[in-house]
């Protein structure tokens, strides 16, 4: 039985959650724990250097989308992954000869430097795999590893602390290797049961590749932007506040920030992503509508709860969650959940605007994010000193990103309805 669009969408939409949510119980459980006894100067050390370094190999994962869309269009997988292959080892050497000195030296953070090359290699592999997995549109394994790393992770972090006696902070920057280490590992072997490795050879550019080669950079460079949103609040937190408001940031509401993304947000670009495109391709707008529609209502009701929760019982979660010195972070969450609705309904429209090959566009709704939350953030200081300035910038840069975005769906649909103009 051939299933539509949108029964493939619900059903690794679906699949997705739940793998998140098992991914999330672990990781966030796990955080819990550290909570209790790491010192959050630790805890906020820790999750500042994966952030730059993130930063740094995420803009590889801007490559998926492009590798999404051009395999869809033309099948050429040897060439698309010899690009991306050789893309991502000058990323991971500059990573290396840049951003690790940057660490060390400039901010002056105390970590090793075997710990730090260690991460930016496996993390180098991890976004390897995955960008080929969805580039095949392998979703059972890719939900698979969503629950497998976090696992990953926590075991290996006991193994570093309680067999090999390493200190906390040590633990966590070994288990971050080993964890990416075996996940790469587990995609690479899964991946070749279905799918045979293209072999490593020049790359004849043709006028297809170089369109690939340019929607690559500018969707890595779109990547780039997206995690800059949340490291710019990091920085705003470092420079205008507190190290105590810093660990809240870091230890309560980027986490949740990131597992609502993780479980409603990042399904989006995974698997929304490929399926519009093969229908734009196949001139299918119809099930791109119904995918649309089914996306809204999705939005609608899980942004509802996630607000009317924080609004009524954000303090009491946080307080039966987390220590007592975190409880400052509860008006945080509150603030977060009146924008994360936008977050959702944006995800649907830069997929929507990239499957139909306006990359550039999309950076550019990007970039106007972080202008105005930059300077949103200031224009809130002149009437608050709280921290909650850092996430109502935030929510208004993502705000600003659905509003434009939104006006450049409707223009796509015009060109389509009446012939191409220019966006």
């Amino acid at each position: 039985m051939k299933h539509t669009s949108l029964q493939r969408v619900k059903q690794a939409i679906i699949a997705g959650f739940w793998a998140s949510l098992a991914s999330i119980s672990v990781g966030f459980l796990f955080k819990l724990w550290l909570a209790q006894w790491v010192t959050k100067a630790d805890l906020a050390l820790y999750h500042t250097v994966i952030d730059i370094i993130s930063l740094s190999l995420i803009l590889m994962t801007g490559f998926r989308s492009s590798m999404v869309v051009t395999y869809s269009q033309t099948k050429q997988d040897v060439d698309i992954t010899n690009i991306f292959r050789y893309s991502l080892i000058a990323m991971v050497l500059l990573t290396w000869g840049l951003v690790l000195p940057y660490i060390k030296h400039k901010l002056q953070l105390n970590v090793e430097y075997f710990q730090l090359v260690g991460i930016i290699l496996s993390m180098g592999l991890k976004v390897y795999f995955t960008n080929q997995i969805a580039m095949y549109r392998l979703y059972a394994i890719s939900n698979l590893v969503t629950w497998l790393e976090p696992i990953a992770q926590v075991s290996s972090f006991f193994l570093c602390f309680y067999a090999l006696k390493q200190t906390a902070i040590a633990s966590l920057f070994y288990s971050m290797t080993l964890s990416s280490l075996i996940v790469a590992l587990y995609m690479y072997l899964k991946r070749r049961k279905d799918i045979a490795t293209p072999p490593l050879s020049t790359v004849h550019f043709d006028t297809g590749l170089r369109s690939f080669m340019k929607k690559s950079l500018t969707a890595s460079m779109e990547a780039g932007a997206s995690i800059l949103m949340i490291y710019i609040t990091v920085l705003l937190t470092i420079a205008y506040f507190s190290i105590d408001e810093l660990g809240d940031f870091q230890v309560v509401v980027r986490p949740m920030i990131t597992y609502l993304t993780l479980l409603f947000v990042f399904p989006i670009y995974r698997f929304v992503l490929p399926e519009v495109a093969v229908c734009v391709r196949e001139k299918r707008f119809d099930e791109v509508q119904q995918i649309k529609s089914w996306l809204t209502k999705v939005s609608l009701w899980i942004s509802g709860i996630f607000f009317v929760v924080m609004v009524f019982a954000s303090k009491p979660l946080v307080a039966w969650l987390f220590p007592e010195q975190y409880i400052k972070a509860a008006p945080v969450l509150m603030h977060f959940s009146m924008f994360f609705i936008f977050m959702m309904l944006n995800g649907y429209q830069l997929a929507y605007i990239k499957a139909h090959g306006y990359f550039t566009q999309s950076l550019l709704i990007r970039l106007a994010g972080i202008a105005v939350l930059v300077s949103t953030f200031y224009a809130y200081r002149l009437y608050t000193e709280n921290v909650v300035a850092v996430i109502l910038a935030l929510g208004t840069g993502y705000l600003m990103m659905y509003l434009i975005s939104k006006l450049v769906e409707r223009r796509i649909q015009q060109s389509l309805n009446n012939g191409p103009t220019q966006l």
